[in-house]
């Protein structure tokens, strides 16, 4: 694991052959389960809007949950670009499960390259040997969607305890997570910019419902609002300022992660297009000239979208987390571009698809429906606005000198 900042390594206390062999079976076992798996109670998953449980059971009996934690704590020692892979996988089955995968995985991130204590360094033994599933709640009313501003605040006690309550608009499949990484401010003193990443336990904390999940797309991601209280102890609270954490891990390897997901998707509506073209010269014996013309189009567009989310999730690795590199302005405004890029893409990609598959693509059901694709695809520039990190890109920008 490239710069990890704990004293952990990838290859732990069996050999590194029997590591590398572990964390490659990640990305397999990600193929496996979206075919066998998601891809099937996808459709039902959207129709419900209810969590993908097939799945993430499957993703809990393979391992995949612990895949990023390194070997000596009891995870697979898979690093990003691994990580990235098998989101696009499962994404090509289903994409709320491979976005609750990914999710889950950018907080397993921020604990492989900040959980130093033994506290978070036990956490991460647990999540590997319980499989237990991590959300978040980073978002807050009253604050427009901005996460890294908080009004609410982490109340300590002289005897080593604290109180959190937020108000948050979503909680990633909130219900469902066994634990949830908040962000709130250090203390009540704080400036809302001065913040701590939280861990609450399922154990340790309420949530009282704010609203539902009735969305257009995403809708097996089960992200209502809740008012989120926890009481523990100061030790679930990461030693790094949020703010520091963020630049070097949380914002890129979420908008790599996110990206990875949505790129399955679009392989996912192209392959669709791809059979249906294909199949349509087989019926005729010849291809079809503006079919043909579409997809070769298409296909342009998608080599170039994979291009660049492999590429930006394999130049992670090349920057050490605990380096003054992590936190340079150059590299938060490359994968904030990157989200932007990804989100709008795949809406691109996947009506291209559609007008290559035609009415049958239009259609809510059948083998090459891409109802539920087009949706989710919106998602993409909504559920983390491309609005806001188009503005934060922009400040950035004003005072950058690369």
């Amino acid at each position: 694991m490239t710069g990890s900042a704990t004293s952990t390594s990838t290859t732990g206390t069996g050999s590194s052959g029997s590591a590398a062999a572990a964390a490659a079976d990640v990305v397999a076992e990600a193929r496996r389960i979206a075919t066998e798996v998601a891809a099937v109670h996808a459709p039902d998953v959207d129709r419900d809007a209810r969590f993908p449980r097939e799945a993430m059971t499957a993703l809990r009996e393979a391992g995949l949950l612990g895949a990023w934690i390194p070997t000596d704590l009891g995870g697979l020692g898979a690093d990003v670009v691994q990580i990235g892979l098998a989101c696009e996988e499962l994404a090509k089955g289903c994409a709320s499960t491979a976005m609750i995968f990914a999710m889950h995985q950018i907080q397993v991130g921020c604990l492989v390259h900040h959980g130093r204590t033994p506290y978070l360094q036990e956490l991460m033994r647990r999540i590997a040997a319980d499989q237990l599933l991590v959300g978040s709640a980073t978002t807050e009313m009253g604050i427009g969607g901005d996460v890294r501003r908080s009004l609410c605040h982490v109340d300590r006690a002289d005897d080593g305890t604290f109180e959190l309550v937020k108000k948050a608009p979503v909680i990633s499949y909130g219900v469902e997570a066994d634990l949830i990484f908040v962000t709130a401010r250090k203390d009540a003193e704080a400036v809302e910019s001065d913040q701590v990443l939280v861990v609450c336990d399922k154990a340790d904390l309420t949530l009282e419902p704010l609203g539902d999940w009735d969305t257009m797309g995403f809708r097996g991601t089960c992200s209502p609002g809740f008012v989120l209280t926890a009481r523990s102890h100061q030790d679930r609270i990461f030693p790094d300022d949020y703010a520091d954490l963020s630049a070097r891990t949380m914002l890129p390897v979420a908008h790599s992660l996110w990206s990875s997901c949505w790129l399955g998707l679009a392989e996912g509506a192209t392959a669709t297009a791809r059979g249906v073209v294909r199949q349509a010269a087989r019926r005729s014996g010849q291809l079809q000239p503006v079919t043909g013309l579409r997809m070769a189009e298409l296909e342009v567009v998608l080599e170039t979208f994979r291009a660049r989310v492999h590429g930006a999730t394999a130049g992670y690795l090349e920057v050490d987390p605990t380096s003054q590199a992590a936190t340079l302005m150059g590299r938060a405004i490359g994968y904030n571009t990157l989200k932007v890029y990804s989100a709008e893409t795949v809406v691109d990609i996947v009506a291209k698809a559609l007008l290559i598959v035609g009415i049958a693509g239009y259609r809510r059901t059948g083998a090459v429906s891409l109802d539920r694709q087009l949706r989710d695809a919106y998602g993409a520039q909504l559920m983390v606005n491309n609005d806001r990190i188009l503005g934060n890109t922009a400040q950035l920008e004003l005072i950058y000198k690369g």
